[in-house]
């Protein structure tokens, strides 16, 4: 084989999640009551081009969770294959270049020289103050004073024509896979999507798919060439790290919510429905956790975890091994002590749904506590489920990032959002300033969490009952 597949802990909790949201979808769209409100969020103009946004952000996580280690060209005596000891993703393999094409040092964005003058000996033994050349940023300009705003602006322009020509097509044929299912023709469902005739607002979707697809290529052919958003202190490219710390946030929302999720509603429907002493216990339980501060906790356990591999350093035999475990480890501190919010809310719902005429007729005929709880509690808080679960997810990515900041987030070793700011606090006090990853990383947390916002307005608008017979 090419490649020695490699599942990390991550990777595995991911797919499983993915699994699990197809196997709702399916489900939703088999019931109505589920469907209608998926229905209305995809009417909306923002919260698609937002969802748009986000699948975008979730694909490049796709692709940078499926990881193995490569095969080296060198086959054995016996031809047996040999693989590298480097663990590498899938994504990594797609954008080699920005992984492999690094600096010495400090580049700017679009920079032929490095950032900071050195001392370079020339031919006749004499030593000079100068910025040397890139190694790689570009390398193939002969003059790069005069010749790197024409070139920039012809990689430009070759990346807008070739994403929009893949637009193009990739819209055409989705035009015409909704033409035939609506019975109408070609073109007069281009111009009721134009129009914005239809229910979904396709018209918007694909300007913004438009605007995704040609940035994309812009960007493609800009980095082959340069590195557009600059590199790091050792040289690594900015924009790759920028990208690889999509997976990084994206897991610690998704996986966050999920490790919360059990806790929040099994513990916070149980309080509401049967008060007494079970409800006491929760809420000293969940009261007592609020009462204690979060980074105290998640310090304390980075503390255990750092303490136990350096005990069991047999056990992990590479970097990634040990920075996925950090990862994984971050996930189920931040569940654990974040459930509390979602506990409140759910036994408050709770209290009120257990004196519903439904509900008490249930227990007078004598219909088990575990059936009520299952068939007629759960449904009815689901809409605070979810649209928590969608507010809270932005709120744990920036969480990421003020935990790195104070160096107990993520491992350093892993790309992340939060290590490029921390790394940027030393960097602003440089002179002159070096600015680009905290610029980079703002600018990729942004698209991140803003479209998360905006999805979840659309979700919250859809799912709240009390909004939903306004709307209707």
């Amino acid at each position: 084989m090419p490649f020695d597949y490699v599942l990390f802990k991550t990777d595995a909790l991911l797919y499983i999640l993915l699994v699990t949201v197809t196997i709702y979808a399916v489900y939703a769209s088999k019931h109505e009551h589920l469907s209608a409100p998926w229905r209305q969020v995809v009417r909306g103009k923002l919260s698609m081009c937002a969802a748009i946004i986000l699948a975008t952000y979730l694909l490049i996580s796709i692709l940078d969770s499926i990881h193995f280690h490569p095969l080296l060209d060198k086959p054995t005596e016996n031809n047996n294959a040999v693989y590298s000891t480097e663990i590498i993703s899938l994504f990594d393999h797609l954008v080699g270049p920005l992984r492999l094409q690094t600096e010495k040092t400090y580049s700017a964005p679009f920079a032929t020289h490095l950032f900071s003058k050195e001392t370079v000996e020339s031919a006749g033994a004499q030593s000079s103050r100068m910025y040397p050349r890139l190694e790689y940023g570009g390398i193939h300009l002969q003059n790069p004073g005069e010749q790197r705003f024409a070139d920039i602006l012809k990689l430009t322009i070759s990346g807008l024509l070739y994403g929009l020509i893949v637009w193009l097509l990739l819209a055409g044929m989705f035009i015409l896979f909704l033409a035939r299912n609506s019975n109408t023709g070609f073109w007069l469902q281009t111009e009721n999507i134009i129009k914005g005739k239809t229910s979904v607002p396709w018209h918007v979707l694909f300007i913004t798919f438009g605007v995704i697809i040609i940035s994309g290529f812009i960007c493609g052919h800009l980095s082959m060439k340069y590195h557009i958003f600059g590199t790091d202190k050792v040289g690594i490219d900015v924009f790759y790290q920028s990208l690889k710390g999509i997976r990084t946030g994206l897991l610690i929302g998704t996986l966050t919510t999920l490790i919360m999720l059990p806790f929040a509603v099994t513990l916070g429907v149980m309080a509401g429905y049967f008060r007494g002493w079970i409800d006491d216990v929760i809420q000293y339980l969940y009261t007592t956790l609020s009462s204690i501060p979060g980074v105290l906790l998640i310090a304390a356990a980075a503390l255990l975890l750092e303490v136990y591999m350096a005990k069991h350093a047999e056990d992990f035999t590479n970097l990634a091994a040990r920075a996925d475990l950090r990862l994984l480890f971050l996930c189920m501190i931040l569940g654990v002590t974040s459930w509390t919010g979602l506990c409140r809310l759910l036994r408050g719902e709770a209290l009120k749904l257990r004196e519903i005429d439904y509900i008490e007729a249930s227990r007078a005929f004598g219909v088990s506590h575990f059936t009520i709880l299952v068939r007629h509690m759960l449904p009815n808080v689901m809409h605070i489920v979810m649209i928590t679960i969608v507010l809270d997810f932005s709120g744990l990515v920036l969480a990421e990032a003020v935990l790195s900041y104070i160096n107990i987030g993520v491992d350093p070793t892993m790309e992340s959002w939060g290590n490029m700011i921390n790394s940027a606090r030393l960097e602003m006090a440089r002179e002159p300033v070096v600015w680009w990853s905290l610029v980079a990383a703002f600018f990729f947390m942004l698209g991140l969490v803003l479209s998360a916002n905006l999805f979840a307005d659309g979700v919250r608008d859809a799912f709240d009952p009390r909004i939903r017979q306004n709307i209707e």
